[in-house]
């Protein structure tokens, strides 16, 4: 059974950072996509950003690019989300997802019905 579990959510003002990490545990994941959604006014889950564990190919949202990094600790058991100037309107809640397998990469990381594994969600809210 595979759990995701995120934390590094919390409060900042705008133009400030925070780094999302979300650990991995069970057995039974060992690599594939995994992404960071977060909930908006318009989708349930708007992807962000996107892994590719295996070869390491990153994918952005156009809201994500040149502020947000996705990547995995050498063990590949946590996956982090840094942040960058922070705005306003990232305040959500985020998610991370996996899905054994690169198909959900290839199509483009950021349709979550792919993802199989999701974690529990972690607050963000950036202030002016």
């Amino acid at each position: 059974h595979v759990q995701l579990a995120e934390s590094g959510g919390g409060s900042v003002q705008a133009g400030g950072s925070l780094t999302l990490s979300c650990a991995i545990s069970g057995d039974t994941y060992t690599s594939g996509c995994m992404a960071w959604f977060r909930r908006t006014p318009r989708k349930f889950r708007e992807g962000i950003a996107a892994i590719n564990t295996n070869d390491g190919k990153t994918y952005y949202a156009d809201s994500a690019k040149g502020r947000f990094t996705v990547y995995q600790d050498d063990a590949k058991s946590t996956l982090y989300l840094q942040m960058n100037n922070l705005k306003p309107d990232d305040t959500t809640m985020y998610y991370c997802a996996a899905t054994s397998g690169g198909r959900a990469c290839r199509r483009g990381g950021f349709d979550s019905d792919e993802y199989t594994y999701w974690g529990q969600g972690t607050q963000v809210i950036v202030s002016l």
